[in-house]
């Protein structure tokens, strides 16, 4: 069955390079098996990531996209997990979507963050 894959990488600073890396993240992974998915590209084409509306505007747009669970994994991509990428993890947390990690230091940083937020609740 094929498998659609969220790819969770950073956005905002740099939002040229890093859609720039999304876009080759999702060509490496894309195969019979592995359909990647990136809503947020999308909107950063007609949203400005610097204007905090907007922004929010697109942030909200893409936690529909986990409480209707259009995706059956969450990848973390990237050198580091972001403060949009916490939020995603939240969201794969609360509606148990599956989150994998595309390199070993996200691991670490993902087991991290979960403890501390689990100690949280």
């Amino acid at each position: 069955m094929v498998k659609l894959v969220y790819i969770a990488h950073k956005i905002a600073g740099n939002v040229n390079e890093n859609v720039k890396d999304v876009l080759r993240i999702c060509r490496e992974v894309h195969n019979r098996d592995i359909v990647p998915i990136a809503p947020y590209l999308v909107a950063v084409q007609y949203l400005d990531d610097h204007l905090i509306e907007e922004r929010e505007l697109g942030i909200a747009t893409n936690r529909e996209h986990f409480k209707r669970k259009v995706m059956d994994e969450v990848w973390l991509c990237g050198s580091e997990i972001s403060t949009g990428m916490k939020e995603e993890i939240i969201l794969s947390l609360k509606y148990e979507i599956p989150i994998k990690c595309y390199n070993h230091n996200l691991q670490l940083q993902l087991d991290e963050f979960v403890a501390q937020y689990k100690s949280n609740q």
